[in-house]
């Protein structure tokens, strides 16, 4: 099984990063797939009256609707050259999560060890309701309501409080029922891959040199913002795509795949990666109904959303999303890769100076 110890972001830090990006799910056939999922399904329900189909995720995971006996069940698998378990964590932290009063989908079943299949597996409640993204770009999303009620299951969230930092250890959550980050310090955690993540943009002629050099120096001048004592959950993965739900209300936070002990303005700051000045605020509205802000909050928040773009950029260019069209999940109606290249820049350059004291949430 693959271990996440040297992972600051799954989708830009795997051995095979960007292969399902770029040619989706190609290391087994749909067709093996496929047989070997009726096998895990006709187990799990006791008998063959189900019916499959694809469910057609643009995500990094394979995705299927099950139907049986009148009920309907979302399938997600993992099928990487890494053999990645870390399906195991992502179904204890919705479970975690759901305890908080945070809508997530239930799971049903969960197996990560390839023991049976070749592949590891989700079998969870299946919501009818659009991704939020999907709603946006109709302009059909309540977007200051839903960035508010966002705001307030963030909170709840952070509540959830594990050991250490970091990607959580799959083997001592087997072992010992609790979530333990594979990081003693969030230092660690946070400038994990970091130089590298420079040296691809700047070797792939996205950053230049000199911007390379003016990252690095201004990270290391905010180092003292990384001495955290403790962490919270992190989502790791925060975004539209990633909530189901009507133009006025959030049914559930999905895609906890990524999820990891870190700070409170971690998941703000992925907002911030897409989001208006008034969506933000909005959602540190709804946050402060249940939490106050972190100290030292705006830095930490500008801190994040750089190293949070730079992950973003480096899986941006590694993907070829720059090459894409408007019907990727990504880019918005009517815009262009090209233009979310010019946003990707923008955006960090607006961290930069948010970090430097010259930008406010107004600003994004």
């Amino acid at each position: 099984m693959a271990n996440r110890q040297q992972i600051y972001y799954w989708k830009c830090d795997r051995p095979s990063a960007f292969y399902s990006l770029i040619t989706p799910h190609a290391s087994v056939p749909d067709q093996d797939v496929e047989d070997a999922l009726r096998t895990v399904l006709q187990t799990y329900f006791g008998d063959s009256s189900f019916t499959l189909q694809p469910a057609g995720g643009q995500g990094n995971h394979l995705t299927y609707l099950a139907s049986h006996r009148g009920e309907t069940y979302f399938l997600r698998l993992e099928n990487g050259p890494e053999q990645d378990d870390y399906m195991e964590v992502e179904a204890a932290v919705l479970d975690q999560v759901r305890q908080t009063g945070v809508p997530t989908p239930p799971v049903f079943a969960v197996d990560a060890s390839r023991s049976k299949v070749p592949f590891a597996y989700q079998i969870l409640a299946f919501i009818d309701a659009p991704d939020l993204n999907a709603l946006r770009k109709k302009g059909a999303l309540n977007e200051p309501a839903i960035a508010h009620e966002i705001g307030v299951n963030l909170a709840r969230w952070q509540q959830i409080s594990p050991d250490n930092f970091g990607p959580f250890d799959p083997a001592l959550l087997r072992k010992t029922g609790r979530l333990i980050g594979l990081h003693e310090t969030y230092r660690a955690y946070f400038r994990l891959n970091w130089e590298r993540h420079l040296d691809f943009l700047t070797n792939a002629q996205f950053l230049t040199d000199e911007e390379s050099l003016d990252l690095q120096d201004l990270v290391d001048k905010n180092d003292a913002l990384l001495a955290l004592k403790t962490g919270c959950l992190v989502h790791k993965d925060l975004a539209l795509w990633n909530m189901l739900g009507t133009p006025d209300e959030l049914k559930a936070v999905i895609d906890w795949d990524d999820t990891v002990s870190g700070d409170p303005t971690d998941d703000l700051a992925l907002l911030a990666c897409f989001h208006s000045g008034d969506f933000i605020k909005a959602v540190l509205t709804g946050y402060q109904t249940i939490r106050e802000l972190p100290e030292q909050f705006l830095p930490r928040f500008w801190l994040h959303l750089l190293r949070n773009m730079i992950v973003k950029a480096v899986i941006r260019v590694g993907a070829g999303y720059f090459d894409r069209q408007d019907d990727f999940f990504l880019i918005g109606a009517g815009s262009s890769g090209q233009s979310l290249k010019s946003f990707t820049k923008d955006r960090i350059r607006t961290a930069m100076l948010g970090l430097q004291g010259h930008k406010t949430i107004a600003d994004l």
